[in-house]
């Protein structure tokens, strides 16, 4: 991939993240297990929810580093212009009432939220906490392994801190790493190669 090409993916990809957020917060049947276990926490610590994001997002980041997976553009322009994106969005977007309709905001926002995770990955300009967190076992373990177990071990933690828990919430857990792996190539993504 040129690094036109990577320069122009990174921030559309973080953009389409972010509406994809905002359709499954407006679908209201959970969320995945990053936001799940933050939510957590925060209600464990009695700290606000940003800081304990901030904090998170800086220990998951240089953990990650320590597995050799560098932050880097990506991993600034995912928390900045996501944060930014659902900030904006969420303020004219209208609300779903109707359960047929929060169903179909749920799969949209599922659809749009894995291809904008895998539309920013894809450019390999550096990644996300919860991402960076994954992608440091990638190898040995492929991404779609990696990142499922992140996000079920930060539904199982922010549910047992007192976050809530929606079907929802185990459909992105255990779905999401999967098809975020399988739409990576699809948007340009070159696997790393595996140590001999």
């Amino acid at each position: 991939m040129s690094l036109v090409r990577r320069a122009i993916q990174l921030p559309i990809g973080c953009i389409v993240l972010g509406l994809g957020v905002c359709l499954l917060l407006q679908a209201e049947l959970g969320s995945d297990g990053y936001s799940t276990l933050m939510s957590g926490l925060s209600k464990a610590t009695g700290l606000d929810f940003a800081i304990v994001s901030w904090v998170a997002a800086a220990i998951l980041v240089g953990l990650a580093w320590l597995r050799g997976q560098k932050p880097g553009p990506g991993t600034i322009s995912q928390l900045v212009l996501v944060g930014l994106t659902v900030s904006l969005v969420m303020r004219v977007m209208p609300s779903v009432g109707h359960l047929g309709a929060r169903i179909a905001c749920f799969v949209a926002g599922y659809v749009v939220l894995c291809i904008g995770v895998a539309a920013y990955l894809a450019t390999d300009l550096g990644a996300g906490p919860a991402e960076a967190a994954a992608l440091a076992f990638d190898p040995p373990l492929r991404f779609g392994v990696s990142y499922t177990i992140f996000q079920l071990c930060g539904v199982v933690v922010g549910w047992w801190c007192g976050a809530a828990v929606g079907v929802g919430t185990i459909i992105l857990a255990a779905g999401i790493g999967w098809s975020i792996d399988r739409l990576m190539p699809l948007l340009g993504h070159q696997p790393r190669p595996e140590p001999n």
